[in-house]
C-alpha cells in the first residue's frame, strides 16, 4: 500500500471535518510558486502522543476513562462518511489481495518462521468476504491520536487512509503492538475489546462479528512482523542504514509470541499444557575475556558515560544503540543453548525447520499436534527473551505456558 499524496490528504481531511470528525482545520496549501514542495498548512492540535506518558499516568486518568467511547465514535463517523468521487479514487484492497500482498513480501525478504507460515494459511482459509468498501483511516491507533486533558483532541496520519473493511481499522488499534506494554488491554492498552466493539456498535448501529473481527486482529498483528522484517530489509539494502531499522527488524520474535497467544483463544484446551522453561540463569565466568562480557562493557559504557550528555534523537538512538548491544550479548550467551533445544525438538518430531514452515504453510502438518504447538511456543520464548525481554506479551506468556 503506498501512501496518498498529501493534496489528497488535505481534502479527506477536510470531508472528515465535515462529517464531524476530530482532525485539524486545514488552513492552507502549498503553491509551487511557494518553493516548499507539497504540504498543506493545519491548526494546531493541543495534547500529547505518546503512549507511554498517556497510558497509565493520573494525569490523563480521566482522559483515558474516555477513549473507548471517543475512539468508537470517531471510527463510526469515518465510516459513514458516503462515498464520492474523491473517495472511489482510493486504493482498495480486499482481504484476499491483502494477505497475497503481505505474503509475497515475506517470501521476497527470505521470511522463514513457522507461526507466521501457519498464519498466512489460518488467514488464506478464513479471508470474509468483500462485497461493501467503506472510507477507513488505515492507521488509528495510540501514537497518532492526539491526546488532551479531556481525551481525544485530533485524529492524526492520514497518509494511509483508503477504502476497506471497516472491521480492519477496529482491530488494528488493538493489535498487539500498539498496546504499549499495557498487554491485557486490547484497545490501544486502555480497555478491553470487548467494551470497545460495544461501544462502536452502538455509534455506528452495526453490530461487529466477532470472526471478521479475529481475522483482521490476526491478520495486523502477521502484517507488523512482515513490516518488521521489512525495515531488516531496507537496511541491508542500504537504501536506510540507521541502527534502529536493524533494531526493530528483530522485533519479528513479538509477533511469534503474539500469534501464539491469539491462535491459544481458539486452539482446543488440551494443546496447551504447562512448558517447563525459564531465561537460563548466568554463569560464573573465567579465564580470558569472553565476547558476551565485551558487550556488557560496552553497554555499560554507553549507558553510564554516553547516555547521561545527550539530549532529543541523539539521546534516543543511544537508547537504541543499547538495546541492540543487549540483544547481541543475550544471543552469545543463550543463542547456541537454544539452537541446540530447537534442533532436538525438531529431531523429536521428524521434521527440520524448512519442512516444518512448509508443512504449516501449506496445512500438511497441523498446528494442534501437542509436540508441534510445544516447538512454536518454545521458540517463540527463546527467541523473544533475546531479543526483546521486556516486551509485555513475554511476560504474558510465561504466565500462562511456564511451569517454573
Amino acid at each position: 500500500m503506498r501512501g496518498v499524496p498529501l493534496s489528497t490528504q488535505a481534502d479527506i481531511i477536510e470531508l472528515a471535518r465535515a462529517a464531524g470528525v476530530t482532525a485539524p482545520q486545514v488552513r492552507g496549501r502549498l503553491k509551487p510558486d511557494d518553493g516548499l514542495g507539497e504540504g498543506f498548512i493545519m491548526n494546531k492540535a493541543e495534547g500529547e502522543t505518546l503512549p507511554h506518558k498517556i497510558l497509565g499516568n493520573p494525569a490523563f486518568r480521566e482522559a483515558e476513562s474516555r477513549l473507548t467511547q471517543q475512539c468508537a465514535r470517531e471510527l463510526a463517523t469515518i465510516h459513514q462518511i458516503e462515498i464520492n468521487p474523491l473517495l472511489q479514487s482510493l486504493e482498495y484492497f480486499s482481504p484476499a489481495d491483502l494477505i497475497r500482498v503481505q505474503k509475497k513480501k515475506y517470501h521476497e525478504i527470505g521470511g522463514q518462521m513457522p507461526i507466521y507460515e501457519y498464519a498466512f494459511h489460518w488467514l488464506e482459509q478464513n479471508t470474509p468476504d468483500a462485497t461493501d468498501k467503506y472510507l477507513v483511516h488505515g492507521d488509528f491507533r495510540m501514537g497518532n491520536l492526539m491526546i488532551d486533558q479531556q481525551g481525544l483532541s485530533a485524529v492524526l496520519d492520514w497518509e494511509l487512509v483508503r477504502l476497506g473493511d471497516p472491521v480492519q481499522d477496529l482491530a488494528y488499534l488493538c493489535t498487539p503492538s500498539w498496546r504499549f506494554g499495557h498487554y491485557e488491554k486490547a484497545v490501544g492498552g486502555f480497555d478491553r475489546a470487548e467494551s470497545f466493539l460495544r461501544a462502536y456498535a452502538a455509534a455506528s448501529g452495526a453490530e461487529v462479528d466477532p470472526d471478521r473481527f479475529r481475522f483482521w486482529l490476526i491478520y495486523s498483528t502477521l502484517w507488523w512482523g512482515v513490516a518488521c522484517m521489512v525495515m531488516g530489509q531496507i537496511w541491508r539494502s542500504h537504501a536506510d542504514r540507521s541502527l534502529e531499522r536493524t533494531v526493530i527488524g528483530r522485533r519479528v520474535s513479538e509477533v511469534e509470541i503474539d500469534l501464539a497467544l491469539l491462535f491459544e483463544e481458539i486452539l482446543p484446551d488440551t494443546i496447551s499444557t504447562p512448558l517447563n522453561w525459564s531465561v537460563p540463569e548466568p554463569e560464573s565466568v573465567t579465564g580470558e575475556t569472553e565476547y558476551g562480557e565485551l558487550l556488557t562493557a560496552l553497554d555499560e559504557w554507553n549507558s553510564s558515560q554516553v547516555l547521561p550528555g545527550l539530549k532529543g534523537h541523539d539521546k534516543f538512538q543511544c537508547r537504541v544503540a543499547g538495546n541492540a548491544l543487549g540483544i547481541a550479548r543475550r544471543q552469545i550467551e543463550w543463542g547456541p543453548g537454544y539452537r541446540d533445544a530447537a534442533s532436538a525438538r525438531l529431531a523429536a518430531i521428524g521434521y527440520d525447520h524448512r519442512q516444518l514452515c512448509s508443512g504449516l504453510s501449506k496445512g500438511d502438518i497441523a498446528i494442534t499436534t501437542a509436540a508441534v504447538w510445544d516447538h512454536l511456543r518454545l521458540s517463540a520464548l527463546e527467541r523473544l527473551s533475546i531479543d526483546q525481554p521486556k516486551y509485555a506479551g513475554l511476560k504474558v506468556a510465561l504466565n500462562k505456558w511456564s511451569s517454573t
